[in-house]
């Protein structure tokens, strides 16, 4: 890792953090480790960890992890708590068994010294990371197949619509998937564990970022589909996307960072980076936060903007890119902490979880306002969610929760003349239907009769493996809970193999699920037939290790779910 000069405003914040008493004492009672100890454990806090509990620790979808905090409530009582406080056989426990706030057991993947490992290391002051300029970024950037030597047409027999790209997450790689005859088209290296693929306007290229910061740009039409481009744009990053408005389609592409907290905008065809704007500041409650995190980004349909959503500031930034040089920027205030979200049926409200809040906020982009704060179940966590027509409140967007057993149905205007009996309801919670703690995704599609779920942060095994499926003329109970694993016809293991992630077929007939096994197991892709729920194909290829996330190339481009 390439040392830069650290941010004043985090130099700053460290101080005062190491400066006051407890901090110092805490520094003497933390468990002692060597330098090899800590470079170990530092490579598995964030393979495993930060995305939900931060770089500086200091929570958001997961719970604070430094070792000694403080907070005051609204009537100015102080809480304290901490690592240290838990010490050292409650933390084995809690990182072993999971909890059923939504936190995975990892004891089916760490080791039990592993475990030892992490739990001395977070009752240990965290690090503060190096800064990542633009010139870094600059200095990372490759034009692997330069733009005049591409093809100026599909050179290939590929149904492009039908393609899946998939992320397998401990390799590094992604995987691009023939969704018609259900092979592999290729393999290509990425950054590690892609957390999204985003689609240019024209469908023609997939963006995808690792969660080290390292964007690559893959190019569908040439004969082969392989990188054409890459850059490192942060030391950890989530989203990324492109622009899409008229005249402006495969311009632009804008990447969010974790670590800085930081967005990058580029050249969409070459990924130079272009502009880098900082997030750090003031959150929605007046505090400021050093480290404010980039959690998610989608384009607008009707402007020339990006939706930035920041993560523990509970801001949601509309960033104007018709004129980069001259960034107008529209900040809107929510709800900590942001995560991810998708669009309603009109494609004009943007609907995104503040999971650790418990609430859905609402954007309107075409006023460029806050329409709605809507208070759910426990830690919403929708991935795009779900919309369809509720047989009696008309059109809604649906939410999973990692800490609860419902999926939740919100009320949206979506065509507001065609659905005006239906306005009483809109954004508010009218339904919530039962399922498991544990989801991470609710898919449908237009086309379809049916809502899936998964649940695989369920402690229970069997949950984990299992995903739920309504009909949704239908949502009393569950029309069918399928075991995956069992379905997958892979011999049965000690390990968890997670079921997660339900994505359609550009058509709408087929849903793909993730069997997301340990490294050392068999993991598999299993697809089932929508309207029978019966199995049409496992895809076991052995290149498909860990697969999770998988984008359909048409329905990501259009955004339908």
């Amino acid at each position: 890792m390439k040392k830069t000069v650290v941010g004043m405003i985090a130099m700053t914040a460290m101080a005062a953090a190491m400066g006051s008493a407890f901090a110092q004492e805490a520094a003497k009672a933390a468990p002692s480790m060597t330098a090899e100890e800590k470079e170990q454990a530092k490579k598995i806090y964030f393979e495993r960890c930060a995305g939900c509990h931060g770089v500086l620790r200091k929570g958001a979808t997961g719970k604070n992890l430094e070792p000694h905090w403080s907070k005051k409530d609204k009537d100015g009582n102080v809480t304290e708590g901490g690592t240290l406080k838990l010490g050292q056989q409650r933390l084995e426990k809690i990182i072993g068994y999971g909890t059923d706030g939504g936190m995975v057991n990892f004891d089916d993947i760490l080791t039990k010294e592993e475990i030892s490992l992490m739990s001395k290391y977070i009752q240990n002051q965290p690090d503060v990371p190096p800064e990542f300029s633009l010139k870094d970024q600059l200095d990372s950037w490759k034009v692997i197949v330069p733009v005049k030597d591409r093809p100026t047409k599909q050179m290939n027999k590929l149904n492009l619509k039908n393609i899946f790209s998939v992320t397998l997450r401990d390799t590094g790689e992604v995987a691009l998937i023939d969704g018609d005859t259900k092979e592999i088209v290729n393999v290509v290296k990425t950054g590690y564990a892609v957390h999204i693929s985003r689609l240019s306007a024209s469908g023609r290229y997939v963006y995808v970022i690792g969660r080290d910061g390292r964007v690559s740009l893959i190019d569908l039409w040439m004969e082969k589909p392989a990188v054409v481009a890459e850059v490192k744009i942060a030391f950890d990053a989530r989203s990324i996307d492109t622009s899409k408005f008229k005249g402006f389609e495969d311009k632009y592409a804008i990447a969010g960072g974790y670590w800085p907290p930081q967005y990058t905008i580029m050249d969409g065809d070459t990924l130079k980076p272009l502009k880098v704007v900082s997030t750090r500041g003031v959150t929605v409650d007046g505090d400021y936060h050093p480290e404010p995190r980039v959690a998610s980004i989608v384009s607008s349909f009707i402007k020339p903007e990006w939706v930035v959503n920041i993560k523990e500031t509970g801001q949601i930034l509309l960033v104007d890119y018709s004129n980069i040089e001259n960034l107008k920027t529209t900040t809107i205030g929510s709800a900590k902490f942001l995560h991810d979200g998708g669009w309603d049926a009109s494609k004009r409200y943007f609907l995104v979880a503040a999971n650790a809040s418990n609430k859905i906020a609402a954007v309107d982009t075409k006023t460029g306002k806050l329409a709605a704060l809507v208070d759910v179940a426990k830690i919403p966590h929708p991935g795009r969610g779900a919309n369809f027509t509720h047989p009696k409140f008309g059109p809604v967007w649906a939410t999973g929760h990692l800490g609860a057993d419902v999926v939740t149905l919100i009320s949206t205007p979506s065509d507001e003349k065609k659905n005006a009996k239906f306005k009483e309801h809109n954004w508010k919670v009218v339904q919530e239907v039962k399922h498991v703690p544990g989801n991470l995704f609710v898919k449908t599609h237009p086309k379809s009769a049916n809502l899936w779920a998964d649940s695989p942060q369920n402690p229970d095994k069997d949950l984990a493996e299992s995903v739920s499926v309504w009909d949704k003329s239908d949502l009393s109970k569950p029309k069918a809970v399928l075991n995956v694993a069992k379905d997958s016809g892979l011999p049965a293991t000690k390990a968890t193999k997670r079921a997660v992630h339900p994505e359609y077929s550009a058509d709408g007939k087929e849903v793909w699920i993730s069997l997301w096994g340990g490294k050392v197991d068999q993991s598999a892709i299993v697809v089932y037939d929508d309207a029978t729920l019966k199995v049409k194909k496992v895809i076991t290829d052995p290149k498909m290790i860990t697969p999770t996330g998988k984008f359909n190339v048409y329905n990501t481009q259009h955004d339908i779910y």
